[in-house]
């Protein structure tokens, strides 16, 4: 399987999460079952990546999967937000 229909399936799979944590009214940042995370990520490494630059990307990866939950929580919010720095006219 390809890291792209992976990562298509974690934000499936936010988009429900985002569902039950509106449903039972679960905070959507959860620091301490991200720390885990990042513990698991260090414990399992064995490079050559470093630990830093591997805990980057998942950061990234939690940001994304955290804002598909937003938007199951609360759609009109996440609609206002302005732009990101994936934005070209941000960047450029």
């Amino acid at each position: 399987m390809s890291q792209t229909e992976l990562l298509n399936q974690r934000a499936q799979a936010a988009h429900e999460i985002g569902k039950l944590k509106r449903d039972v009214g679960m905070p959507i940042y959860e620091p301490d079952r991200e720390q885990a995370v990042f513990g698991n990520v260090r414990k399992l490494n064995q490079g050559p990546l470093p630990d830093r630059d591997l805990l980057r990307i998942y950061e990234r990866i939690m940001d994304v999967m955290r804002q598909i939950q937003k938007e199951e929580i609360a759609p009109q919010a996440t609609e206002e937000l302005g732009a990101t720095e994936l934005d070209s006219e941000v960047n450029d």
